[in-house]
């Protein structure tokens, strides 16, 4: 669809939108201008790539060399995949200011709701004080999720303390904002309850709704969750510095980064942590609305689950991952040459494992990886098939060896677009 469009171009029929908003909108945060510009970008992209793979598009002084044609290619490529990331960054950045404003739309459309329900579930029951304290309690959250969203209106409202430094929705902080959230507005209804208690019974029997006693669970539950945002972030962090985990940055955080890992599959440590603390949410907001004046007394066996859960997350957190390795390098020989040792000029087939990291598909990401060959720096060549690209791939790369390799024994390795480097693995080139 996107090739089929690029073909179309910019037709008179488009009206006044595109005029306004055709890709190069200025007018301050407006997302059109920016979401345009970037689906332009990436429909010209695709449709170039198809070309080429097609074997069109090739000038005719470069056609009669397969390696000169392949160089002219890449580079075409590489220049049409950078509009396309400086674009999708655009974009994102448009995106993530346009979310500020929904997420504090989100937040009062809550507050309706919350208000709603409490009015049909009080006819009949009447109107209690438990009632106003939680309305006053959603109103002070509302407000200062508001807040929140205006000071980091440019970084998704209220959202930007749930966004990584890779751009993508945490799930640890994800998980521990909700208990915060949660528990910070059981608190609010319990001093909303004192504040209007008329006799002093009533006022020691909320105080006494916060003894750990009650919310043991809950505050188990909480702490557990919160020291576990804190300890993967820096994890995580450790390992990226180590060189044992490859993180590229996204172009703009998605729902679907709480469910998913890095390349966009389903992971199966951040799925079952979501449900199960999702499920104890669910199950404590009830017990919350049931018993208004005490903690949510999260069962233990429920808490323990929560906490199975969370040891399984971290677990797979320190399972992700690993540095990209080289396990063979031989000369590329198509059919009909000769067998003969590496000599310059060449091709090789780099095998091994990780060269792409997840999340980096692009083909932006896919032209920044780099072979050295000795003292040399070989950008790997991007090779373009109908649908995507034969080289690079994540377990085989290609690339000639250059002039300037000197002959003998010289030392190959790869640094994938995360800048990662792989293992040394050493080659006799011969003149």
């Amino acid at each position: 669809m996107a090739v089929q469009e690029a073909r179309r171009g910019s037709g008179s029929d488009k009206g006044a939108y595109e005029a306004a908003h055709g890709g190069g909108c200025t007018c301050g945060d407006c997302p059109h201008g920016a979401r345009e510009g970037h689906r332009r970008a990436v429909a010209a992209f695709l449709l170039r790539r198809d070309e080429f793979a097609a074997g069109q598009g090739l000038p005719a002084a470069v056609a009669h060399s397969a390696s000169a044609s392949r160089q002219w290619v890449s580079e075409e490529l590489t220049q049409s995949a950078e509009d396309v990331a400086e674009r999708g960054r655009a974009e994102g950045e448009a995106w993530l200011a346009a979310l500020g404003r929904r997420t504090a739309t989100v937040v009062w459309a809550g507050v309706v709701l919350l208000l709603l329900g409490q009015s049909l579930t009080a006819i009949g029951a009447g109107w209690t004080a438990a009632r106003t304290a939680g309305l006053a309690a959603a109103l002070v959250v509302a407000g200062a999720l508001t807040a929140a969203s205006w000071f980091h209106r440019a970084r998704g409202g209220a959202l930007a303390p749930v966004i990584g430094e890779d751009n993508r929705l945490s799930t640890s902080r994800a998980v521990a904002a909700a208990w915060v959230l949660l528990v910070a507005y059981a608190v609010l209804v319990l001093a909303g309850q004192l504040a209007v208690a008329s006799g002093p019974g009533r006022r020691d029997a909320l105080i006494s709704g916060l003894e750990l006693a009650r919310g043991a669970g809950a505050v188990t539950v909480l702490a557990v969750v919160c020291g576990i945002a804190v300890l993967v972030r820096r994890v995580v962090g450790l390992r990226v510095l180590g060189q044992r985990l490859q993180k590229v940055r996204a172009d703009r955080p998605r729902a679907a980064d709480l469910l998913t890992d890095d390349a966009g599959r389903g992971a199966f440590a951040d799925i079952q942590y979501v449900v199960i603390s999702t499920v104890a949410l669910v199950f404590a907001a009830v017990r919350l609305a049931r018993r208004p004046e005490q903690l949510p007394d999260l069962p233990w066996g429920l808490a323990v689950v929560v906490l199975v859960s969370a040891a399984t997350y971290v677990a797979g957190k320190y399972a992700e991952g690993g540095r990209p390795v080289i396990l063979s390098v031989v000369r590329a020989r198509e059919a009909g040459d000769l067998d003969a040792p590496i000599r310059t000029g060449d091709d090789i087939e780099i095998r091994g494992a990780g060269f792409v990291p997840p999340g980096a598909q692009r083909a932006d990401r896919l032209s920044r990886m780099v072979v050295r060959i000795g003292a040399v720096n070989v950008h790997v060549p991007l090779v373009p098939v109908t649908g995507g690209f034969s080289n690079p791939t994540d377990d085989l790369l290609t690339v000639p060896v250059p002039a300037d390799v000197e002959p003998g024994r010289v030392d190959v390795q790869v640094v994938t677009s995360a800048g990662v480097e792989t293992n040394r693995y050493a080659i006799d080139v011969t003149d």
